[in-house]
């Protein structure tokens, strides 16, 4: 594997390791999953804004990446109200766990939205994680709301993944975070304000909780997020998604190590999400097999 190549895929693991935290964030913060989302999104938006203008970018695009970024931006801030929201019903391990079905949806919706043919292997590994997440569903009962959560945010990472991997052919990484980023605080802002949601309380925040938001919105947000979007440009949106399906393996180890007690499970879940991960990690084997076969042939 070339250097540049080998980069791209060690920084992408950073990215993924970080991502982990961030499940572990929304659990320590203490605050509901749409203001958190909010917090994170407007100022996450506001340092990269500050970025571009330090390296003096232009943030003019055409008329139709603007509205692929609108869509974008939308459906990444639906997609992390879901997955704070998934965390703070059920917990970490839970809601990581549930969100490797990702790869699932990308075999998928990705033949679809780039018109190539759907692989039968990986509809088959896609059924064989369906196994592994009607075991989590079985002992976990208590949690069925949030395993429900982040299953839509699984869906909607892939819809955001897909719409970023088109994106970053022709746009900087940092105007299309930028934009995603503007919109989906504009969006989550219309909705809020008509459910009066800009109260006194809502702005007085602990001091953890500025601090765990700071971390949130800079490092796991601002970075992450154009660095995430950057990598596409050499590693496809299959592999991205693959990639990030390790976040739970990450962020379980972290929120064991962090948040304790509150994170034991009965075994059987752990089997199903062994079972989930290992399914994702052969299918990326296989798939890996399968290019270099083309290769050479």
């Amino acid at each position: 594997m070339p250097n540049d190549k080998l980069k791209d895929y060690l920084h992408l693991h950073l990215i993924v390791f970080i991502w982990g935290f961030t499940a572990v964030l929304g659990k320590l913060i203490t605050i509901d999953a749409l203001p958190l989302v909010w917090y994170r999104m407007g100022i996450a938006s506001l340092l990269i804004f500050l970025y571009i203008r330090f390296k003096k970018l232009p943030l003019k695009v055409s008329k139709k990446a603007m509205i692929w970024m609108i869509v974008g931006g939308i459906t990444i801030a639906l997609h992390w109200v879901t997955f704070f929201k998934a965390i703070k019903v059920s917990n970490v391990s839970v809601t990581l766990a549930t969100m490797s079905t990702a790869a699932f949806f990308t075999a998928i919706l990705e033949p679809i939205w780039y018109g190539r043919k759907i692989v039968p292997y990986e509809i088959a590994f896609g059924l064989i994680v369906i196994v592994g997440l009607y075991l989590i569903f079985q002992v976990e009962t208590d949690y069925l709301y949030g395993i429900v959560l982040a299953l839509i945010s699984a869906f909607l990472s892939v819809i955001f993944t897909l719409i970023n991997g088109k994106l970053v052919k022709s746009q900087k990484p940092s105007v299309i975070s930028f934009y995603e980023l503007g919109c989906g605080v504009l969006f989550l802002t219309v909705f809020m304000a008509f459910r009066g949601s800009f109260t006194q309380e809502f702005f007085s925040l602990s001091i953890n909780d500025w601090i765990f938001i700071g971390i949130l919105a800079s490092i796991c947000t601002a970075y992450a997020y154009i660095a995430s979007v950057k990598v596409m440009r050499h590693i496809t949106p299959y592999t991205v998604v693959l990639t990030v399906n390790l976040e739970p393996v990450y962020g379980i180890i972290l929120a064991f190590l962090i948040l304790g007690d509150d994170e034991k499970m009965n075994p059987v879940f752990y089997m199903g999400a062994f079972i989930i991960i290992l399914t994702v990690v052969a299918n990326g084997v296989l798939k890996q097999m399968n290019v270099k076969k083309i290769r050479k042939g």
